[in-house]
């Protein structure tokens, strides 16, 4: 049955961020201002930019789903979440600024040198930002089903459609307004309701969560469904802590501040902004064991948090709740989708379609409608894989997509950052072994019916063995390459870590 208030919040959200994209349009004029929104984006700003684009649908929706199937031991999710940016901060986060990059391909070119090492990245990148649109896509699908009844592809066309707009037309400046209002209206959709919901629980008198099944309120119980909770808890952490850097919708953001400094109290105010949004996703994935319990929910985790108001509240009370959740939901799908379509069409742009529009033209392209049209690429692509990949739950795919970042990203830039001995040879090694080895497994969890026992382990959470596979090819090509060393790798890391001013004097 239809619920009307649930699909007005929807429209809402989905209006509102049109026109703030339609708004962002007026200030997008030099390439600059599609890529990094000219450079000039304050901390306050820009991490709320990030908080928006980051808290995706795994955070909105599947963490609370995690907890609710895998147990309280689920609450070290968020926790590997925001420890991602600790990591970035003390890691990349200045070095990554004074690059001057756009992108990541464009970062991997200048500390190596190598227009074949920028190509490779910048597949990766395509790859990585598809993977994690999926969810995104899917997400959107369930919550517009779980409103209005409609089938799961009518969610996922609205967010391409608007996404698309937003990003051809006003390009990083236009995404950055969005996104940064969108963090603090979904703050404010998952804590309201959670704040009703708990006084409702509290003055009911109503029984703590079922235990049910066994284990669910234990330690080390999380990841049950696996023959190996050690290691998948171990696994997940680490692509979560070092996937974070790799992703490149997030490391884009950081081109965007004025200078190093900038850009790690921008990182500061990110952890604060991450750690209130986390405290409450949980919440409904316990409760959800209050007044929907044990099987009446099974393979439907995704949506507890749209359907927890009505299971607590009767009437019109339950539904505007319910209708305040679906709308921070669809915003979430619409703010990481946006973030991932910029960072995706910016490396479609500079390195697939700009190059082939300039041989055509006899160099007379222009920058904008090329980028306009990769946008289109970059959504279209992974709007169609949406519809015909079987969703595996939003959290897994999303923690296959950091996985990925894991094995592939992070060793680049963390030795790229730190280590003057890293040779073009030696990054191509980690590249290839740990992205091919993490591709593999994504492939294989996608495709295999049967995921049990160590195999099954080893392939849904493959960070465990893929990333130290990527840092030791990494180091030991190097060792064995050091003439590849590139030749301004001293002039190139003096910039990295030199702060602006003492540069500029």
């Amino acid at each position: 049955m239809s619920d009307p208030y649930g699909l007005a919040m929807i429209v809402v959200v989905c209006v509102t961020t049109l026109g703030l994209g339609i708004f962002g349009m007026r200030l997008s004029r030099a390439t600059s201002d599609f890529y990094v929104a000219g450079r000039a984006v304050g901390p306050v700003r820009n991490a709320s930019a990030i908080g928006g684009e980051y808290l995706s649908a795994a955070s909105f929706l599947g963490v609370a789903g995690l907890v609710y199937d895998g147990g309280v031991d689920l609450l070290w999710f968020p926790v590997g979440y925001t420890v991602g940016y600790v990591v970035l901060l003390v890691l990349v986060a200045a070095p990554l600024r004074r690059s001057g990059a756009y992108t990541l391909p464009d970062f991997a070119e200048a500390r190596l040198e190598s227009r074949s090492l920028r190509l490779l990245c910048s597949g990766l990148v395509i790859g990585i930002g598809s993977l994690y649109l999926l969810p995104q896509l899917q997400g959107a699908g369930i919550a517009l089903r779980h409103v209005t009844g409609a089938p799961p592809w009518v969610g996922g066309l609205v967010v391409a459609l608007i996404v698309g707009m937003n990003v051809a037309g006003g390009g990083m400046r236009s995404i950055t307004l969005v996104q940064a209002l969108q963090y603090w209206f979904k703050l404010t959709a998952i804590a309201v309701p959670a704040f009703v919901l708990l006084w409702v629980w509290w003055r009911s008198g109503a029984p703590d969560p079922v235990g049910e099944p066994a284990g669910w309120d234990e330690p080390m119980w999380g990841f049950g469904a696996n023959d190996h909770p050690l290691y998948t808890t171990w696994s997940t952490l680490l692509a979560l802590s070092l996937g974070t850097m790799g992703l490149p919708h997030v490391v884009v953001r950081f081109y965007t501040n004025p200078d190093g400094r900038a850009a790690r109290r921008t990182t500061v105010v990110v952890l604060a902004l991450l750690g209130l949004f986390y405290v409450f996703p949980p919440l409904y994935g316990w409760l959800g064991r209050v007044y929907l319990p044990g099987g009446a929910r099974a393979g439907a985790a995704d949506t507890i948090v749209l359907d927890l108001p009505t299971a607590v509240l009767d009437g019109t009370s339950g539904q505007l709740l319910g209708a305040l959740l679906a709308g921070g939901a669809f915003a979430a799908f619409l703010s990481t989708a946006s973030g991932l379509v910029m960072s995706v069409a910016g490396v479609i742009d500079q390195d697939v379609l700009r190059p082939r529009l300039s041989r055509l033209t006899k160099g007379d392209a222009s920058g904008v409608q090329s980028f306009r049209l990769s946008t289109v690429l970059a959504v279209v692509g992974p709007y169609a894989l949406s519809r015909l990949v079987e969703p595996l739950g939003i959290a897994t795919t999303v923690g296959l997509a950091f996985a990925v970042a894991a094995a592939t990203f992070a060793p680049l830039l963390i030795l790229g950052v730190w280590w003057p001995r890293l040779s073009t040879t030696g990054a191509a090694a980690g590249l290839v072994l740990g992205g091919g080895a993490a591709t593999s497994a994504v492939i294989a969890t996608i495709s295999l019916d049967d995921r049990t026992g160590w195999l099954g382990a080893l392939l849904e959470h493959p960070a465990l063995w893929t990333t130290p596979l990527a840092f030791a090819a990494a180091i030991l090509v190097s060792l064995a390459t050091p003439g590849r060393i590139p030749r301004h790798t001293r002039a190139t890391l003096s910039r990295l870590h030199s702060p602006e001013r003492l540069r500029s004097r």
